[in-house]
């Protein structure tokens, strides 16, 4: 899979005529070729090294704010994040670790919410959230969660979507058998395959997906959402993820619905 091209305008908008070289160093090596460089480091794992040198050097302005920002776009949960800084803190110094926290709060403020309904809807679900999704966050427009229930015979996993969270419209590719199945545990959400109406999912739902067959699924707008995902073995089976489901969409179908 090609790597991901970072985009950066920044140091040309801030600091273009005055320093025209130092922002094209920042918009095009550091981040166009450095932070660019995802088939090596990952951007989670980047923007947790990039967090913590800053913490560590006491750096606790603007740029700190822009990368705990683009911590939690790149995955990093409010609980991760306070655990991390508070591991800081023990190595960099405590005040370093408090102004920190005083960043953070603000940039995770409405996911303190979102945790609360998380925890609510762990409680009335017999399987586990789990943790999140990072390794494919880009084929999904909000924020899911993954938990694997098994890894042998058969490879079923409980995925966990918050309120309008949706996977990107797939075709789960398949010389011979091969596809997908799905099973509705808990919340309401929706499954649609192209050129069909969306079917409603909930708790126990069975949804059978045939192999290369383009679809996409996810929560309701108003609830959590969780299935689990059995893969169904096939010849050179892969997935292939395609264009994410748009706004206008989704919202038709919220609309409808109603």
């Amino acid at each position: 899979m090609a790597q991901e091209k970072i985009v950066q305008t920044a140091g040309r908008t801030r600091l273009g005529e005055f320093a025209p070289k130092f922002a094209e160093l920042n918009d095009d090596v550091l981040f166009g070729e450095v932070w660019s460089r995802t088939d090596k480091l990952g951007l989670r794992d980047r923007s947790l090294v990039t967090v913590t040198s800053l913490i560590s050097q006491g750096i606790t302005d603007n740029s700190l704010v822009f990368h705990l920002q683009s911590a939690k776009k790149n995955g990093i949960t409010r609980t991760e994040i306070a655990e991390i800084i508070t591991h800081i803190g023990f190595y960099a110094g405590w005040p370093k670790a408090w102004a920190a926290f005083n960043l953070a709060k603000d940039v995770w403020a409405e996911d303190a919410v979102g945790e609360d309904a998380k925890a609510a809807f762990q409680r009335g679900m017999i399987f586990p959230v789990g943790e999140p999704n990072t390794a494919y966050a880009k084929y999904f427009t909000g924020n899911s969660y993954l938990a694997p229930i098994s890894r042998e015979q058969v490879n079923i996993s409980n995925v966990t979507f918050e309120p309008r969270c949706r996977n990107n419209w797939h075709i789960h590719r398949a010389k011979s058998g091969g596809g997908q199945m799905l099973i509705g545990v808990a919340g309401r959400g929706w499954y649609q395959e192209e050129g069909k109406p969306a079917v409603e999912i909930l708790p126990g739902t069975v949804i059978r997906i045939p192999a290369n067959v383009k679809h996409w699924h996810g929560a309701a707008a108003d609830c959590w959402f969780a299935h689990l995902a059995f893969e169904v073995p096939g010849e050179s089976a892969f997935n292939e993820w395609l264009e994410p489901v748009t706004d206008e969409e989704y919202d038709n179908l919220e609309t409808n619905k109603r």
